[in-house]
């Protein structure tokens, strides 16, 4: 068994996403592009006496998270503990960094992140996928998706996931302004007729070309997710206005929204150009990562 493991919980991005049904019992169905940014939380976790488990949390956004309940990575090592061989302990630590209730799957990351760095320091990576699966979907619909780390479309309620080509290297800028925006509202916001699944099929040969593909599909909860928090809005309009920007989309059921850029100065220059224009909202430029680094597929490296 290690001593310490460091793993980062990466902000996920719905580069695309379609409401393409809805199920009887009120979950509704999507079709996603899902790819990673190279910024996000960090999980460290530690041996500690068998049967002991702590969590600590800090970090800029830490005082954002909602009082009285239980995180959900202390869930995720609950749940990972029922399955270990010998009876396991951990103290961890949660540095949030990203905002809360932001649509880039912040909680679903560190869900994923807890799963892996825990299997690692309790040696439980030969836990199989039938096993490693259903117990993050039990977590969350969010959490297969960053648990395999990968681009990937995802479908169903978000347990259906299937590879997705490499993708071409990229950059974004992420911008919150700082409000949240509760999922379950947006989805009960949401009207009119279902979109059908639409698997990007065209050769991708850099940032540009991912804009033009993704440009012929949307993000269906943007529309619910502005009448929910009206500045969504005014973030699409900053992201756009930025010199460089080739796309500027919400991510997930907002409020978080990204700008699309092919190279990194590009990137960085728009980001710091938010951050002054709105001192309020959060906004980092981040690469755009679609591959797995780490076992059961994360793409959360650690340190």
């Amino acid at each position: 068994m290690t001593d310490s493991i460091r793993v980062l919980a990466r902000a996920k991005i719905n580069l695309y996403l379609h409401v393409t049904g809805k199920r009887a019992d009120g979950y509704h169905l999507l079709d996603s592009l899902v790819a990673f940014a190279g910024f996000g939380d960090w999980v460290q976790v530690e041996q500690a006496d068998p049967g002991t488990l702590t969590l600590t949390v800090d970090g800029p956004t830490a005082e954002f998270l909602p009082g009285g309940e239980i995180n959900i990575v202390e869930k995720a090592a609950r749940l990972l503990a029922q399955h270990a061989s010998a009876p396991v302990g951990a103290s961890i630590r949660l540095t949030k960094n990203l905002p809360v209730a932001a649509g880039i799957g912040g909680g679903s990351a560190d869900a994923a992140a807890a799963l892996v760095a825990l299997s690692r320091l309790w040696g439980q990576e030969g836990l199989p996928k039938g096993v490693m699966d259903p117990l993050a979907l039990s977590l969350g619909a969010d959490v297969p998706v960053c648990l395999d780390g990968n681009a990937v479309y995802m479908g169903g309620i978000g347990e259906i996931l299937t590879p997705a080509p490499r993708l071409p290297p990229a950059w974004v800028v992420l911008v919150n302004p700082m409000v949240a925006c509760p999922t379950p509202a947006v989805f009960k916001a949401r009207t009119g007729p279902f979109t059908p699944a639409a698997h990007v099929t065209d050769s991708l040969a850099n940032a540009l070309d991912l804009a033009q593909a993704l440009k012929a599909r949307r993000n269906d909860l943007s529309d619910p997710a502005i009448a929910t928090v009206p500045v969504i809005a005014a973030v699409l309009a900053a992201l756009d206005a930025q010199p460089g920007c080739l796309l500027a989309r919400m991510s997930g059921s907002g409020a978080t929204c990204f700008g699309l850029f092919g190279d990194e100065p590009s990137a960085q220059m728009a980001a710091q150009l938010i951050k002054k224009m709105q001192t309020n909202w959060w906004s980092v430029a981040a690469g755009l990562e679609s591959f797995s680094r780490n076992a059961y597929g994360p793409g959360l490296p650690g340190s």
